[in-house]
Formats: structure tokens, C-alpha cells, sequence
């Protein structure tokens, strides 16, 4: 199976114009601050740069990402930068919502099972409890007579069935966290190498 087909699920790939007259070993050194944050390896030959992060700061303005790889090529019109970014965060909030909806489907069935034996509990006729007779020195002293029997509450027990509903709410979320994730930072990136490329 080809994964090129799929891993733009958590693959940002982009490309960015040189400034004309940029060299290559110009554009790098001003992305190399990017690269300098603390667990981030990094290492450049030629015109690629290739690079790895684990553990990485909330602080790192690449945290979101965990590896890929820059690359400047020849275009039509000038020197271009391609990158194929790589985040397992976009890969958790697509995943996430498949669980989630899996965990209600296995709520529902779990339901269906219950249901026959709740019907069936419910055609029993309930025995009713005989009333004990009240001791006759009991009586005498005054004491006052026991309580009735009560009746259960059947009804709030049968309504205490497992809902879907917070795996649905939660799919949801995470389904919401990465349509906008994957948007947010695919726009982000780029306007980060932007501003790095053409800042001074």
C-alpha cells in the first residue's frame, strides 16, 4: 500500500519562493534559530536540511511538529523551499474520534445485551412480602407497628443504561481539534518560514 495516499493525514508539505538572489546556505542560516531549540537534532547536507525533535518545549514554535525535511530546488522562476513536515499530534486527533465512535458502537451493543434480560425481569410477577405479625407484649408496651414493605424503585434502575453520548461529544472534539489543527498550522508554518526567510 502506498502511504503517500494517507500520510497527508499527519504530513504538512508546503513550498516557499526564495527572495531573488537568496542562496540556499542564506535561507538555511536564517532558519537555523528554529532549529537551535533545546532536543531538536538537526543536520544539513548540500541543499537538504533534515530534522528531529522528542520531548520538545510548549516555548518551541515548532513543537507541534516532530520531524521533516527542507529541501530548496531549482523553479522557473527562482530557488524554492520544500518542506514535508511531520506531527504525530495531528496523527493522535484523527485517530482519536475512530476511538471514541468505537467505544459507542461497543456502548450500544453492550445496551442490546442488557435489554433482553431487563424485559424479562420485568414480566415476573414480584412476590409480595408477607407483613410480619406484631409480637403481642409488642403491643402491650405500645410499641408502634413495622413499617410496610416498599415497593422498589424499578424504574430508576432501568434508566441507569450506559449512553454513547460522551463518546459521541468526545469524537466530536477531537474531530473538530484536527480540522482546525490541520488548517491552523499548515498556515502557520509557512508564514514562520516566511517571516524567517525575508526577516533581517
Amino acid at each position: 500500500m502506498n502511504l503517500r495516499f494517507i500520510d497527508w493525514i499527519w504530513h504538512v508539505r508546503g513550498s516557499l519562493a526564495l527572495a531573488p538572489g537568496q542562496s540556499g546556505d542564506d535561507a538555511f542560516a536564517r532558519l537555523d534559530p528554529l532549529f537551535r531549540e533545546r532536543n531538536t537534532h538537526h543536520e544539513r547536507t548540500d541543499d537538504t536540511l533534515t530534522f528531529s525533535k522528542k520531548d520538545q518545549a510548549a516555548q518551541d514554535k515548532m513543537a507541534i511538529f516532530d520531524g521533516g525535511v527542507l529541501q530548496i530546488d531549482k523553479g522557473e522562476a527562482g530557488p524554492v523551499m520544500r518542506y514535508d513536515l511531520i506531527s504525530r499530534g495531528l496523527l493522535f486527533c484523527f485517530l482519536a474520534p475512530l476511538l471514541f465512535l468505537g467505544f459507542a458502537q461497543l456502548t450500544i451493543a453492550i445496551g442490546n445485551l442488557e435489554k433482553p434480560s431487563t424485559e424479562a425481569a420485568k414480566k415476573k410477577p414480584e412476590k409480595k412480602k408477607a407483613e410480619l405479625p406484631m409480637n403481642p407484649i409488642d403491643k402491650a408496651l405500645g410499641a408502634p407497628a413495622p413499617d410496610k414493605p416498599k415497593k422498589k424503585d424499578k424504574d430508576k434502575d432501568e434508566d441507569k443504561k450506559p449512553s454513547p453520548t460522551p463518546a459521541y461529544v468526545f469524537a466530536a472534539i477531537f474531530a473538530t481539534l484536527y480540522g482546525v489543527g490541520r488548517i491552523f498550522e499548515a498556515r502557520w508554518i509557512k508564514a514562520l518560514f516566511k517571516k524567517s526567510l525575508l526577516g533581517s
